[in-house]
């Protein structure tokens, strides 16, 4: 019979699903409802809420970033976190790491976060314009960018006092921005855009345009030439031009592609279902991961020689990888 002619009047049986527990149905009229797990799992530094977006490092600590303003920082390469608290429930979508060991943080709301070197303190710039920024990336020369919207690209050259902004003026959303050098830098976006600067960002121009008006989840470019993109359906693309042209590489997956982690002389690239390729020539192999209905979004390489990816519902992966391949001085970002 329905539960309400069964229990006495004013009483409800609640159902309770412990996310990353034991899966447990309360259905007794009388129980105690029992909420020491959920208090349990609330102060861990790593909650089943969490779906992390990005990774940064320093020389002191690895940084993740995710979505209801969630912010973690470790000492020792992954081996314990601390959740950092910042005042904000907006999500981030992007973090990377600064020259002089700071970081920069952008949310969902506009505005960019400065990180001290610790991680430990944070403090929120606001955006001048009223366009969506999706990505961010500190310049090797110190300079905060970022990137989103209508082809709008903004700086900040005094960490966040005044800004310059500038747009191609076209419909389309940048979903990704990255430095070489302090003059040289590349974005893509949306409807197959590669766009590149010469000049530190002062002009920008159309350097090409991907395959299918395809769209670039993630890039990473090794230098003003060479350069790859990945997107739905486990598609990558990789340039030897600066996006001139672009030759599809083959993957031995179907699963979407989100980020890629350079270690050193290895690429790896980073997707749904706990998915991480590995650059093979001029192809991409899967690698040997927890079976997980899970994204991963981005990762740095750790002194340990291990690579740390990070994803949805908290996923973290420490995954081996040949100590050749790790450069001795690697951002991982």
């Amino acid at each position: 019979m329905p539960y309400p002619m069964e229990c006495p009047r004013g009483k409800v049986p609640t159902p309770l699903i412990l996310a990353g527990l034991s899966a447990l149905l309360l259905t007794g009229c009388e129980a105690p409802l029992n909420l020491e797990a959920v208090r349990q799992q609330s102060q861990q530094a790593i909650q089943r809420t969490d779906f992390f977006q990005s990774v940064a490092q320093n020389d002191q600590i690895v940084a993740i970033a995710g979505n209801n303003g969630a912010l973690l920082v470790s000492e020792n390469s992954g081996s314990d976190w601390q959740r950092v608290p910042v005042q904000t429930t907006e999500s981030f979508l992007s973090l990377d790491t600064c020259p002089d060991g700071s970081f920069i943080a952008l949310t969902f709301n506009n505005q960019l976060w400065h990180g001290n070197p610790a991680g430990t303190q944070w403090t929120a710039h606001e955006l001048p314009s009223q366009e969506q920024m999706m990505t961010a990336d500190c310049a090797p020369d110190g300079t905060w960018w970022v990137g989103g919207s209508f082809t709008t690209l903004q700086s900040s050259s005094d960490q966040g006092t005044t800004w310059q902004e500038t747009s191609l003026n076209e419909d389309a959303i940048l979903t990704n921005l990255q430095f070489l050098d302090p003059e040289t830098a590349l974005a893509t976006g949306e409807y197959g855009l590669v766009l590149k600067t010469l000049d530190g960002g002062e002009t920008w121009d159309y350097a090409g345009y991907l395959p299918d008006e395809f769209y670039p989840h993630a890039a990473y470019f090794e230098s003003a030439d060479e350069g790859w993109v990945g997107g739905l359906n486990g598609f990558i693309y990789h340039t030897t031009d600066g996006g001139e042209t672009w030759d599809r590489q083959p993957t031995d997956t179907s699963m979407p592609v989100f980020g890629f982690v350079k270690a050193g002389n290895a690429l790896f690239a980073l997707g749904d279902n706990a998915t991480v390729l590995a650059l093979s020539g001029d192809s991409w192999t899967g690698l040997e991961t927890p079976n997980q209905p899970l994204y991963l979004r981005d990762g740095v390489v750790l002194a340990n020689n291990q690579l740390l990816v990070a994803g949805g519902r908290g996923l973290l992966l420490q995954l081996d990888i040949p100590v050749a391949s790790v450069a001795s001085n690697n951002r991982g970002n």
